[in-house]
């Protein structure tokens, strides 16, 4: 089974994605998209990628969402008709062949989006990947597989844009002696199967480049870090509880200096003397035109 993601967790990292991501490979993805683009979004989530990236393309396009959890996709729909409607678009429903659909009513067209609940883990091969102009994943391809991947891009023939993949450059700022600790067990558990198998966690740019790139895309990356400021107490904090709540697992008998390591780390969180970067990196793949 997939690991999924709390809703909560998705909106309060939701608005430093939009902060991280990078528009120059999003307008690059653009101009290499058809008039009216059919784009796949897997592991789609709540449809923060939409959100984002929708603007940015801003013209007609057709949108499938691709996630495991009924209820989240249920739940971007939600988030998405609100987000329009403050955003001043006219927002509507559809159906067609059975197919809910959301529309977004933009001066440049319209923006249709549809989810699918499918369990990415199963087999990328079932993806409706002939039927689309791209696809794009965001914080996905670190919880996959090398052999997952391995499969996915085997099967890839469109422009694919993957956004913020944890690429293991993290820091606290200012530094703890035991941050070398903390952050070494945190990356471990960034291997452990999520439902994929072995996750390739930090490793994951790298091999998607290089899988990618044999199959003659070419490829460009740009880094996406979060840059969390010392005035954002809440994601501070849940950074923290995460980073000692995982070492605490991986490392049980050094429980007590890590929560000593917390409990430093939270002070400093409340003081506003607290920063935290978390390494990532965007990858845009374009086939080549023989």
């Amino acid at each position: 089974m997939v690991e999924t993601f709390d809703a909560d967790w998705l909106a309060l990292r939701e608005p430093f994605d939009a902060a991280s991501r990078s528009v120059a490979l999003a307008r690059r993805l653009s101009a290499a998209l058809p008039a009216r683009p059919r784009i796949l979004d897997l592991g789609a989530g709540t449809g923060n990628m939409f959100r984002w990236l929708a603007p940015i393309i801003d013209r007609a396009q057709a949108w499938t969402f691709v996630d495991a959890d009924a209820g989240l996709l249920e739940y971007a729909f939600e988030e998405t008709a609100d987000w329009a409607e403050d955003e001043g678009y006219a927002v509507t429903g559809s159906s067609v062949a059975g197919r809910e659909a959301l529309l977004v009513h933009t001066i440049g067209g319209a923006w249709r989006v549809e989810a699918r609940v499918i369990d990415l883990a199963a087999a990328p091969e079932i993806l409706p990947l002939a039927a689309v102009d791209a696809v794009v994943c965001s914080a996905l391809l670190d919880l996959v597989s090398a052999q997952w991947l391995e499969r996915l891009t085997s099967v890839l023939r469109t422009p694919f844009f993957a956004c913020l993949t944890v690429d293991g450059r993290d820091a606290f700022l200012p530094r703890h002696p035991l941050d070398r600790t903390v952050l070494r067990a945190f990356r471990r558990d960034q291997g452990r199967d999520k439902g994929f198998g072995p996750a390739l966690g930090p490793r994951a740019p790298q091999a998607l480049h290089a899988m990618l790139a044999a199959r003659g895309f070419m490829m460009a990356s740009a880094v996406s870090d979060w840059r969390i400021p010392a005035t954002d107490i809440t994601m501070l904090d849940e950074l923290v509880h995460s980073h000692a709540h995982v070492t605490a697992r991986q490392l049980p008998a050094q429980r007590a200096a890590i929560a000593a390591w917390r409990r430093t780390r939270l002070r400093q969180a409340g003081r506003g003397r607290l920063a935290i970067r978390i390494g990532h990196r965007d990858s845009l793949a374009l086939p080549t035109r023989e």
